[in-house]
């Protein structure tokens, strides 16, 4: 029978919370604003316009309809909910280690570390927040909860994503069928942190820009961190010599050198990332470029300094 969140009982501090407590003090020593805010207010219901007061609230479109004037009345909340998304596809586990740290992170390391922050950060806050993770389909979603118990679930899931690569391999991606899923069942308005390579393995990748698209739906906030090796997977940084590449997720494998296609590869991995940031520009998501080989504190602390700034 599954453990239930409620039976899973959590007495001491993981890991993963430890590093993620300390990188999370460091960052907000001295810090007095959230680097996250904007959903403190919802519309609830409609009521008459009385005489005299502001004209702020109408609903114009509304009175078009009615010829009479209603305002639009809000409630306040008071929390953040937040959506982890983690890619758990076998390509996030590139490039290949027996064991990753925070020192030399593949892609899914430095995402899962990332994550852990923001979710302390979260909790210093008193904001909620859930994790979903998938391959080919959504093997875990949890609703947004703000408790501690729930929080020390989120982190036990996700140093699972943490084993050695031979117990990751043939994970096939689907982003853009998960991420449809995904969309569907976050109900409330909410902020959405995608960790993810965007390397889709399926035949449907041009559905890929419309399932981030689908994320905006109901006023979500998103923010996609595009998680990938510089140096490898966008400048094919090899050596000149002969070379045997293996597909994490299909096991097919291929002998090259790499100066052969070098330029080509580079063509096309370049024509992808610029897409992507169009897309994401055109739809509203705040895409955030993660090279690993920066480092995850180099990445995430100077971009969350930078919203406290917008803000």
């Amino acid at each position: 029978m599954p453990i239930t969140i409620e039976q899973a009982r959590f007495d001491d501090f993981s890991p993963l919370e430890i590093l993620a407590r300390q990188v999370v003090e460091g960052f907000i020593t001295g810090l007095h604003k959230s680097p996250f805010h904007g959903f403190s207010v919802e519309f609830a219901e409609h009521r008459l316009y009385n005489q005299g007061e502001s004209v702020k609230h109408i609903d114009w479109k509304l009175f078009g309809r009615t010829d009479k004037m209603f305002v639009k009345r809000y409630e306040e909340e008071t929390n953040l909910r937040c959506q982890i998304v983690i890619d758990g596809s076998s390509s996030m586990y590139f490039p290949m280690k027996d064991s990753a740290s925070p020192e030399a992170a593949n892609k899914m390391a430095f995402s899962v570390y990332s994550a852990a922050a923001l979710i302390f950060l979260l909790r210093k806050q008193r904001d909620a927040a859930g994790l979903s993770i998938f391959t080919d389909e959504v093997t875990l979603h949890t609703q947004a909860h703000s408790n501690a118990t729930h929080h020390k679930y989120l982190y036990s899931e996700m140093e699972k994503l943490l084993n050695p690569i031979a117990e990751v391999k043939g994970k096939y991606t689907s982003a853009a069928k998960a991420l449809h899923q995904i969309a569907d069942n976050i109900h409330k308005r909410s902020l959405v942190v995608i960790f993810s390579d965007m390397l889709d393995s399926s035949e449907a990748r041009d559905e890929l820009f419309p399932a981030l698209q689908h994320l905006k739906h109901n006023k979500h906030e998103v923010i996609l961190f595009h998680v990938y090796d510089k140096e490898h997977e966008l400048d094919f940084a090899y050596d000149n010599k002969p070379y045997r590449f293996v597909d994490l997720e299909s096991g097919e494998e291929l002998k090259i050198k790499p100066h052969e296609i070098r330029a080509g590869y580079k063509e096309r991995m370049q024509a992808f990332k610029s897409e992507l940031a169009v897309k994401c520009a055109g739809y509203h998501i705040d895409l955030v470029e993660a090279d690993i080989n920066q480092g995850y504190r180099q990445v995430l602390l100077p971009y969350l300094l930078k919203r406290v700034r917008m803000h």
